[in-house]
């Protein structure tokens, strides 16, 4: 087969090439590039705009729960021995982030500062560890048979992706996609039984959850891998579907046209091919954990695109609640999600149970996000900036 291959590959090259030539006979004018955009723009810290004392004693606070599993990262463990030693005083952190780091604007591909702020939570459900009439949802840990396969040590322009599949003979194929799981069930322990199949997609697309037993003990559990297909919000489904606005898109809108229309709830499931396979967590009353591995703080703790900034790494945010009233404090990078992608883009987390759901749920807002970089720290190096996509429900 290598021969044919081979001819095949000088054919289309000699194919491009002559599409090549015959452009350049094109009388019209070759289009401008369009102006280049830095993703990352100096910026001062009297731009930034004023927050609380409480909120940055909160803010710092939670970036620097992390610096334990700092302690050896290249970019922020010599700013972390030096955050050990600053006082919770407002004007002791003000004046050490102002000595330590400096202030750069995120822009997206439109050279604009605005981007989007959605929110997240952790849910509690009800549930059991035993299947019933009421309790038919299965949550899956990692299946047995899925092979995760890194090819970054190969080609390091493919750092953080992973190809995930099964063995067919000697043949790798994709793993299934979210609707054949469900149809069909997956090689994976049972890790417990929820009621509704819209509870399991809300905590798959929250990442983590607690599921509430009868017993009165809450089961923990948090992301474990993912069958490797792409996520596409079944909100968007709805707003292609007619069924609702894009502007009326949030987690109750969308639990509401489940209710109304059960028998439609399948078809809104497998619009979305992606699925979320979860492990148990210990008991404990902290945050739910992210890709950081530490504990994530309500209000002060986000999701962002890694590829923009990396984990670990403290943020200013300016952005609103859903009534309107400004949010503006210091946060830290400790979480990823896959529908979190784009230069200015971060996904708050706002803690545990209804109440922060209902908030969660409703975030949809407009926002600026300045990236605080250590002083000497060469900035990240980033791709081409990106549209940044829409709501993640």
């Amino acid at each position: 087969m290598i021969a044919p291959l081979f001819r095949r590959g000088r054919l289309a090259l000699c194919v491009a090439a002559l599409l090549s030539l015959l452009a350049g006979c094109d009388k019209e004018p070759a289009k401008p590039e369009p102006p280049k955009v830095d993703t990352y723009t100096r910026a001062s810290w009297e731009e930034l705009p004023a927050s609380s004392d409480a909120d940055v004693i909160a803010g710092f606070t939670a970036w620097r729960s992390a610096c334990a599993r700092l302690a050896k990262d290249p970019i922020w463990s010599a700013t972390c021995t030096s955050a050990a030693q600053v006082q919770e005083d407002p004007a002791a952190v003000r004046a050490w982030l102002k000595e330590q780091l400096e202030v750069y604007s995120l822009r997206n591909a439109r050279n604009s500062p605005q981007g989007l702020i959605t929110g997240y939570y952790e849910p509690v459900y009800a549930g059991s560890l035993e299947r019933s009439e009421q309790t038919p949802v299965p949550v899956y840990g990692v299946p047995e048979d899925m092979i995760v396969v890194a090819l970054d040590s190969l080609y390091p322009e493919l750092k953080g992706k992973r190809l995930r599949g099964r063995l067919e003979g000697r043949v790798l194929k994709p793993y299934d996609d979210a609707a054949t799981i469900r149809a069909q069930g997956v090689k994976a322990p049972v890790l417990a039984w929820l009621t509704n199949p819209m509870d399991l997609q809300f905590l798959q697309i929250q990442g983590s959850g607690r599921i509430q037993l009868e017993s009165g003990r809450q089961l923990r559990i948090g992301y474990a891998d993912q069958n490797g297909h792409p996520y596409r919000p079944v909100g968007r489904w709805l707003v292609e579907q007619g069924q609702l606005k894009q502007e009326e898109v949030s987690m109750g809108k969308i639990r509401d046209w489940a209710s109304a229309n059960p028998q439609r709830v399948p078809e809104l499931l497998a619009s979305n091919p992606s699925f979320v396979f979860f492990g148990l967590n210990p008991d404990s009353n902290e945050g739910p954990r992210g890709s950081l591995n530490v504990p994530l703080t309500a209000g002060y703790s986000v999701a962002i695109d890694r590829k923009v900034i990396p984990l670990g790494s403290l943020l200013w945010l300016s952005t609103t609640r859903p009534d309107g009233s400004p949010v503006i404090r210091p946060v830290a990078a400790q979480d990823t999600g896959g529908a979190i992608a784009g230069e200015v883009r971060a996904d708050l987390f706002w803690g545990t149970g209804a109440e922060a759901g209902e908030l969660a749920g409703n975030m949809k807002q407009q926002g600026q996000i300045w990236l605080l970089w250590p002083k000497g720290i060469p900035l990240p190096a980033v791709a081409a900036p990106t549209q940044s996509p829409g709501s993640k429900s």
